[in-house]
């Protein structure tokens, strides 16, 4: 049982997480399962949270990668003890930090699945028709590739939070934080259409949500999942379409067309621009694979 000071003090760290940095549930419940193990390895070492070495932080990284955690899940683990001793250090209950000299594992890079703007041409067009839910999902498609959204983003759109006269949408993101996306203006017209003439008909007044189902609810994630693998397939693509390789492809496609770095983190919502700059690997990739192709110097032969 760990001492009742180091638990207050996790507890005022996540109470900081939660009201300060507005992180979202999960993410709160991973940090408190990362630093609950941290306090439960103190209290075996025979030390306080106040009390840890950068030894004790160490040994338990290695007794994780002992249990099999892979590199990805140690990093996590030292990001979340990380981030807890820079806050006691800031609120002044300690004054040096133990994970400060200490390196985060090497992690394998995991790059995004994109698709092509060919493939996204097609995917976008598979709607075919002027059938409501045709339109609606062109809509759909059309918005999320053209603002980068998240599929949650996407069908929590609410007609407060579009500007169709000056192109823009307000998204809620992670952690409830807001972001103006600017939409494109063919992306405008095909929403546009939608909003003219097919809510209107789904719609009793009451649903605030932008997309609809024919039973004048929100459309749900799962719905709109189970099109794109529809639409997918009536395209003849055959990689393995997720709602989120939208995103992944507005990011790589937007980078590879010169767009700055730091005005696709912003667009895309990330906190940390790092996440954003794994797009220039996968555009990295691509633009050499084109090099070798096609440059007269770019093959041994």
């Amino acid at each position: 049982m760990t001492d009742a000071r180091s638990s207050l003090l996790v507890d005022g760290y996540l109470d900081h997480l939660r009201l300060e940095r507005g992180l979202a549930t999960n993410t709160l419940e991973a940090y408190a399962t990362d630093l609950g193990a941290w306090l439960r390895h103190v209290e075996d070492a025979g030390e306080s949270v106040e009390r840890a070495s950068a030894e004790t932080v160490l040994s338990f990284l290695v007794a994780r990668s002992r249990e099999g955690r892979a590199a990805r899940s140690q990093a996590r683990l030292l990001s979340a003890v990380r981030g807890f001793y820079r806050y006691l250090c800031r609120e002044r209950v300690l004054r040096a930090d133990p994970t400060e000299l200490l390196d985060t594992p090497k992690l394998g890079r995991r790059l995004p699945s994109v698709l092509s703007r060919e493939e996204v041409r097609r995917l976008l067009a598979a709607p075919q028709g002027e059938a409501p839910e045709a339109v609606r999902d062109r809509a759909m498609l059309t918005t999320m590739y053209a603002a980068g959204l998240r599929v949650s983003e996407l069908v929590g759109l609410e007609l407060a939070d579009v500007n169709l006269e000056a192109s823009f949408l307000r998204v809620r993101g992670k952690g409830a934080k807001e972001r103006l996306v600017p939409l494109g203006g063919h992306a405008g017209e095909v929403l546009g259409l939608y909003l003219g003439e097919v809510r209107p008909g789904w719609s009793d007044g009451g649903e605030r949500a932008v997309f609809l189902s024919r039973r004048r609810r929100r459309l749900t994630r799962q719905a709109f999942w189970q099109g794109v693998k529809r639409y997918a397939a009536a395209a003849g693509i055959t990689k393995n379409v997720t709602p989120h390789q939208l995103r992944h492809s507005f990011a790589t496609h937007l980078l590879l067309g010169g767009a700055d770095l730091r005005a696709v983190q912003s667009m895309l919502g990330h906190a940390d621009v790092a996440t954003t700059q794994l797009y220039t690997h996968v555009g990295g990739e691509r633009l050499a694979a084109v090099l070798q192709r096609h440059h007269p110097r770019g093959r041994a032969d």
